[in-house]
């Protein structure tokens, strides 16, 4: 089995002693986030520490690749893609800029498990959690000469959030993420657990090649990330969130999302601990369900934390689909995609990266339990 995560990376707002400014503060804490991690890194630390090396129909489950059912039409437009509010922002969400994106049809909510396993009964296919991990792939993203592992550490498996009361600060994650093997998407928790009765949750432990697998197969695509950012906004112009400015933490709950205090006590008062059902939520003004909160979503675009400021500001952008390729120091071997939306696990004191303009890098051949996708299909004439 895998060993406990031991990754030094800080929350996206621990401050930097060492910073005397405020965007010195913003820089550093953009390249240690809540959420940058992979099975990469979990196999490099067990390496070095062992030295041993039914409310909703389904769009007829997308059976038919010619069928919008489920989906919204998002309209055509042009927008201000980035934060608005330079105070609440990550230095890779600045500039704001202009882009263009064509209409779309867009998934009204999360992919769930109930059209996960209609793919996957028509197909056969397994996720790439559930796959034998394949020592000559994944030593090309470690360092040179790093030894092969026992054969047992590269067994299936998955990231997976364990909750715990004893934590000592917010940068050593490994205290509440976890390499659990033989956790995948039928199995969230571990090989002891199932989906029973969760067929209206949205499928977790999905990387960036089974979101495009299933994509594929309905006749559909992932989004680009200045669409979904242009579907989140759901109309509104410049604001925070998908409802607008008011606080999440304010009114009636507007989306799952980690109340209390993270991550050693959920309240609850959004109605969920962990995933909840889709749907559960007002949608937005495109009438798009949990496009804050609830699970992150996984877009085509390579991530790359300088994409923005490489843009030329005095043009606009023209249904843009990211940069060539990835860019992220911290593992530049690990090819990143990005993810946009949040999580159950996202908090205003840790990360509240379920406002529009938040976005991350994603290990594309990582699962995590708090992690899935929604699909997009392009408007023929």
């Amino acid at each position: 089995m895998f060993g406990t995560l031991t990754f030094l990376l800080t929350s996206c707002k621990i401050r930097d002693k060492n910073s005397n400014t405020n965007e010195e503060i913003k820089n550093n804490n953009c390249q240690k986030t809540c959420l940058e991690n992979s099975r990469t890194k979990s196999l490099l630390k067990e390496i070095d520490h062992t030295n041993v090396v039914n409310k909703i129909n389904d769009s007829l489950y997308c059976l038919n690749p010619d069928s919008n059912e489920s989906m919204a039409y998002i309209p055509g437009g042009i927008y201000s893609m980035g934060s608005s509010n330079i105070d609440m922002a990550l230095k890779r969400e600045l500039p704001q800029h202009q882009v263009k994106v064509n209409a779309f049809y867009m998934d009204i909510h999360e992919v769930t498990n109930s059209q996960f396993s209609a793919f996957v009964r028509a197909t056969n296919y397994k996720t790439v959690a559930e796959r034998q991990i394949d020592w000559d792939i994944i030593k090309k993203q470690l360092p040179k000469n790093t030894p092969k592992p026992n054969p047992d550490l590269l067994q299936p498996g998955s990231m997976v959030f364990v909750s715990s009361k004893d934590i000592y600060n917010l940068i050593d994650i490994s205290q509440w993420w976890r390499w659990i093997k033989g956790a995948d998407w039928q199995h969230p928790y571990g090989p002891e657990s199932n989906i029973k009765g969760k067929g209206q949750e949205p499928v977790v432990h999905i990387c960036y090649h089974d979101a495009l697998a299933y994509a594929k197969w309905c006749g559909k695509r992932l989004p680009t990330e200045a669409e979904w950012e242009w579907a989140a906004r759901g109309g509104l112009k410049d604001k925070v969130y998908p409802w607008g400015n008011l606080s999440v933490e304010k009114g009636t709950p507007k989306c799952n999302y980690w109340t209390g205090i993270f991550p050693t006590k959920n309240t609850e008062t959004d109605g969920f601990e962990g995933v909840a059902p889709v749907m559960q939520y007002e949608p937005n003004g495109y009438g798009l369900y949990d496009m804050a909160g609830n699970v992150w979503e996984i877009c085509e675009d390579w991530y790359d934390e300088n994409y923005y400021s490489s843009l030329n500001l005095t043009e606009i952008q023209d249904n843009p689909k990211g940069p060539k390729t990835w860019n992220y120091p911290m593992e530049p071997m690990d090819p990143k995609r990005v993810i946009r939306g949040g999580s159950f696990l996202c908090n205003d004191s840790y990360c509240s990266s379920y406002r529009v303009s938040a976005r991350m890098p994603y290990s594309q051949d990582t699962g995590m339990s708090h992690t899935g996708f929604r699909c997009v299909k392009d408007v023929t004439p």
